[in-house]
């Protein structure tokens, strides 16, 4: 099949389209966001950063592999697979440095959970509120346009539910309705 044909019974290719870019608002959000996220790492403790690193490393297929190669060399040796002296025979030494270092590592995780559970409840914050402001400002606009169909006697089938429509939503209520719907124990 010549070039000619193969084109005409796969179509013609396209390149996808380009982005046309992001609304100057989502730019903006967009580095509000990462500039908030740079000054949190900034004002992060050493100890913090310290922990945070740690974790990062041991959470890595490298952290994998140094272990691999750690311990497979420390169990052959010990084991006297590799021509060189045992040091930790009964593999006691090996056993006890695994459990410190789990100790210690679980310790590191606990740490960056902590800062990370904090930033995320922040952003929940933020997000209910912003949620709470989008809810206020649709029941405002709802207002309006309910007034402006009543004003031009315009009638539809969402009549019916306009007037709850344009209640403002108590997050209190809410809150409180739920908490009173949860199973026993949860």
């Amino acid at each position: 099949m010549d070039d000619r044909n193969r084109d005409e019974a796969t179509g013609p290719t396209v390149p996808p389209p380009q982005p046309r870019g992001l609304a100057p608002a989502l730019e903006r959000n967009i580095e509000a966001l990462m500039v908030r996220r740079r000054e949190e790492e900034k004002s992060a403790t050493l100890q913090e950063r310290v922990a945070d690193r740690i974790t990062a490393f041991t959470g890595s297929m490298l952290s994998v592999y140094l272990h691999i190669a750690v311990f497979g060399f420390w169990i052959l040796a010990n084991l006297g697979l590799l021509p060189i002296e045992a040091w930790d025979p009964s593999l006691v030494i090996l056993a006890m440095m695994a459990s410190v270092e789990a100790i210690f590592l679980s310790t590191f995780v606990l740490i960056s959970q902590n800062r990370m559970d904090a930033t995320a409840r922040k952003r929940a914050e933020l997000d209910l509120q912003t949620n709470l402001l989008a809810e206020h400002e649709i029941t405002k606009l709802m207002e309006l346009v309910s007034a402006i169909a009543q004003h031009l006697d315009v009638r539809t089938g969402a009549d019916s539910e306009v007037h709850e429509l344009k209640q403002d939503v108590a997050p209190e209520a809410v809150l409180d309705r739920i908490e009173q719907a949860e199973p026993e124990g949860d």
